[in-house]
């Protein structure tokens, strides 16, 4: 076992597979206590077994390290909040909160249904919001802690996915609002998106030229944990960790702009903005070609 996290107690939510698993072992591994949440529901959100959380508890306490399992599902205000008192309970203590738990329910937007729309905004978003939430004032009141949520490169948009990519970028925007809103307390908070070979991953309606393991993932997690990455005051970020790969994603901000003398009319938009504002083109939009 490291000693990254020696003394430590973090909380991980969907941690009893993939990529939660994975940062819930390597916590433990660098001397974390940790809590293991998960539902134990399939990538759509169906039949919860409360087994995945406690049978990653049974790996951790194999290895020497100390860990307990919760299985409440942390898209409700107290399935948040019993996460966070769970980490106090058992541990006395709360130093970070990873929030990995997702669900994938894939539908073009003309096809999407309200019961494909509201479970994964309630899974990724909500749920991000509830522990965060919970954990925040304990942070806040005890002046240090760390804030991870968990994010993908389809916030720029997705085919099949706009359920999934909403929540993700609304993970974004929270991850920032914490950064801004906390920092004065000593809290920070940031953002993963991870390209690594999951049961989610397998769905991905594109091929993936980079891409990697959890582990790959759970490395950087650690890091952001950290008293190292607290130093050296990371917060606010998004990072990409694609295998060998660590990306940081730009922050929101103007590209160009234009003005007018006693304001716009929807002539003078048509003839300024193509040439002097102009647009910024998407990234996954097909180009026309020539």
């Amino acid at each position: 076992m490291g000693n990254f996290l020696t003394g430590r107690a973090v909380a991980v939510t969907g941690a009893g597979r993939g990529i939660g698993r994975a940062v819930a072992l390597a916590a433990a591994a660098e001397g974390a206590s940790v809590v293991v949440n998960d539902y134990g529901v399939s990538m759509d959100g169906g039949s919860p077994s409360s087994e995945v959380a406690e049978a990653v508890v049974k790996e951790i306490e194999a290895a020497g390290g100390r860990a307990v399992a919760v299985a409440d599902d942390i898209s409700t205000m107290a399935g948040g909040q019993r996460v966070v008192d769970t980490a106090l309970s058992a541990f006395g203590r709360l130093d970070g909160v990873v929030c990995v738990a997702g669900i994938l329910r894939e539908r073009m937007l003309f096809n999407m249904t309200e019961d494909e729309w509201d479970p994964v905004i309630a899974t990724h978003l909500k749920g991000t919001f509830t522990v965060f939430r919970a954990a925040s004032a304990v942070m806040r009141a005890q002046r240090s802690g760390t804030l991870i949520g968990f994010t993908s490169g389809s916030h720029q948009g997705s085919y099949s996915q706009a359920n999934y990519s909403a929540a993700k970028g609304g993970i974004i925007s929270l991850v920032r609002s914490a950064a801004l809103g906390l920092h004065k307390y000593g809290v920070t908070a940031n953002a993963v998106a991870p390209v690594a070979r999951t049961r989610m991953s397998a769905g991905v309606p594109m091929e993936l030229t980079e891409i990697g393991e959890p582990e790959d993932v759970a490395a950087l997690v650690v890091y952001l944990l950290s008293e190292r990455a607290r130093q050296a005051e990371v917060t606010g970020q998004v990072y990409t960790v694609a295998g060998p790969k660590i990306a940081v994603w730009a922050q929101p901000r103007e590209l160009r702009s234009a003005y007018a003398c006693g304001g716009w009319t929807p002539q003078s938009i048509a003839e300024a903005l193509p040439g002097s504002v102009g647009v910024d083109p998407m990234p996954l939009l097909p180009r026309p070609p020539g």
